[in-house]
Parts: C-alpha cells; structure tokens; sequence
C-alpha cells in the first residue's frame, strides 16, 4: 500500500495551478528587467550557470542597456552557449518562461525597504502590464523591494494566478542565517537547515523551533545534552542578518552579489523542476492562520515548473505564529494604502 500521497498532503498545503508547461517545449528563456547592479548580478549569474538558452535584458537607458549586453556577448567564448539580447521594447521578452524584476529606485544608507514603495509603485504600473501581455504563460518573479508589496503589486497588476507571482523574499535571508549559525557552532552551512520567514525586512521571523543540524533539532539537542543557551544570542544572530544588507549597502553601496546568487538558484529549482523548498514570498492567505488580507509574504514553498506547487507544514510555536502575524500586520498595514 502507498503512502505516498498521503505523505505529501502532510507535509504540504497544496496551491491549486493550471497544468505547468511542457518539461518537452521549446527553449528556456529569461528576461531581466533592470539592468543595475542587481539585474546584472542576477544576469551573470544566470549565464555563468547555463540555466537558459535565451537570456533578454530590458532597461529605458539604451545606452548602458546596450553597453551591458555587448560586455556579455563578448564573453561568449568563456560561457555555455547563450542567446544574449537586449532592448528597450518590452516585445522583445514574449514568451519567457520566467520574468525577473529587478528595476526599481536603489535602497540608500539609513532607509528601510518599505521607505521604497512610493518610488517603485509607479515604475511596476509600466512594467508589469507590458511583461503579462508578451508572455501571458510566464512566471513572474520579483527582486525589486519592498518585494512583498511589489509581489503583491505585481500579481493585481498581471491578472496571473497567484502561483506564477513569486517574490525573492527571505531565500538569502535564510542563506545568510544558515551561515551565521553554521560559523556560531563551526559546521558546513550546507547541513544546516534553517528558515527566515515573513517579510522581507525588519519584521521578519527566525524559526529556531524548526532548525536542524544533520538532520538533529538545534534546540532538542541543546537540551539533551543540558547545554546552557541564551534567548537573546539567539536573537543576536536573527538581529545579524536583518542587518546585514544594511551593512554591505553601508559599505559598497549596494548590494549584488549575494542576491545574484540567489535568484539564480531559484531560477534553476523552478525552470528544472526541481521541487525544491525554498522561502519566498507567496501569497499566505489561508496559510499559519493568516486571514483578514490579502498579503504577500515568506513561507518555506515547494516550487517548480508551475511556480508555486505548495506550503509546507512547519510547525510553529506559539511566540513564532504570532510574531509571523504581526509581519502579516506590517505589510497590510501599509499595503492599504495603495488603492489597488
């Protein structure tokens, strides 16, 4: 007898799709829009990988649109083979299997990511729109902050399904909180596994309850073994990498490395298929409790050629529910101010 299928309904709270695309169909094609630090991070990234066939940048300055796309072309012979166009004509992108979202005002020292969302609100009312109408099968994929309400923007606008709106979220959060932790007790990070949830900035979560180290509960095991540890060098680690980004943009600017990678890997769990469990921000309505809105926010989520296939059942604490709530609260809080 197979448990298969009730297994699967245990660990995930399945989102109702279309059937995804053909694993068989023609190439793969990306389209980033933005061609600033991040888009181009994202874009290298993505070449550097072989993750696509066809690869379109879209910006409005059509000069370093085009200085950009001869840099790359010009490293052909050092990267797999790759179509690499550009324009600033949003027709160029029809048909991409997934639309990255980059553009939008660059985060400056001392602001909040939802200090952005006026400055970006005007600027997703001429992209989105162009994007759903040249690849109406495309998955949308958001990295412009503040992501969670631009996702949210991004999927009122598009008109597309809410598993083909996905926001960036908290998936290098959680990288960078699995290397804080992996350096705190000197482990690979690779066997850490370890989530940040809820939004992308300064109300987000850390999930202690749930991180596993080789498979063995953090917490459980700091128990076991009658190992004495403070809630607030705990809180001192989740305080390190909401600070993080701040720090690198302190520094250099801006940052584009790190997240570069991280839409990147994204990319490959989506567009192979992978059913890989990452945290991103999805519409939570009806997910952990959230009701009363409809929010755009981190959760660990299956995702594959359809998008978003499904939620993982996590278990929280009590303390972690209501912290995710109040997350829930923040972006809603200032989401209703929109008027969409």
């Amino acid at each position: 007898m197979s448990l298969g299928f009730d297994l699967t309904q245990a660990f995930f709270n399945p989102i109702q799709h279309s059937a995804p695309p053909s694993l068989t169909k023609r190439q793969t094609k990306i389209s980033v829009i933005g061609t600033g630090n991040v888009g181009m991070a994202i874009a290298q990234t993505i070449l550097t990988q072989d993750l696509t066939d066809e690869l379109v940048l879209v910006d409005i300055n059509p000069d370093r649109l085009r200085g950009e796309m001869l840099d790359l072309q010009h490293a052909a012979a050092f990267l797999p083979r790759t179509k690499i166009v550009a324009s600033v004509d949003y027709s160029i992108t029809a048909d991409s299997d997934l639309c990255i979202v980059t553009a939008g005002a660059r985060q400056i020292t001392g602001e909040s990511r939802l200090d952005l969302l006026h400055r970006n609100l005007k600027l997703f009312s001429n992209i989105i729109p162009s994007l759903a109408l040249h690849s109406p099968a495309s998955i949308l994929m958001i990295v412009s902050n503040p992501v969670d309400i631009l996702t949210y923007i991004a999927w009122k606008l598009s008109g597309f399904p809410s598993n083909r709106v996905i926001g960036s979220g908290t998936n290098l959060d959680s990288s960078r909180f699995r290397s804080l932790i992996a350096d705190h007790l000197d482990v690979n990070a690779q066997d850490v596994q370890a989530y940040i949830v809820g939004e992308h900035g300064d109300s987000s979560v850390a999930l202690w309850s749930s991180i596993t180290i080789g498979g063995l509960s953090l917490l459980t095991l700091l128990e076991k073994k009658d190992i004495a540890y403070e809630k607030e060098t705990l809180e001192e680690i989740h305080r390190a990498v909401k600070e993080s980004a701040y720090e690198v943009i302190r520094l250099k600017g801006y940052t584009s490395w790190a997240i570069g990678y991280s839409v990147a890997n994204l990319a490959r769990t989506i567009l192979r298929d992978q059913r890989r469990i990452h945290p991103v921000s999805v519409l939570a309505k009806g997910f952990y409790g959230i009701e009363g809105g409809e929010v755009f926010l981190s959760l660990p989520a299956q995702l594959g050629r359809g998008g978003v296939l499904g939620v993982t059942n996590v278990q929280l604490t009590e303390e972690e529910a209501q912290r995710l709530h109040d997350s829930a609260k923040t972006i809603l809080e200032v989401q209703s101010q929109l008027g969409i």
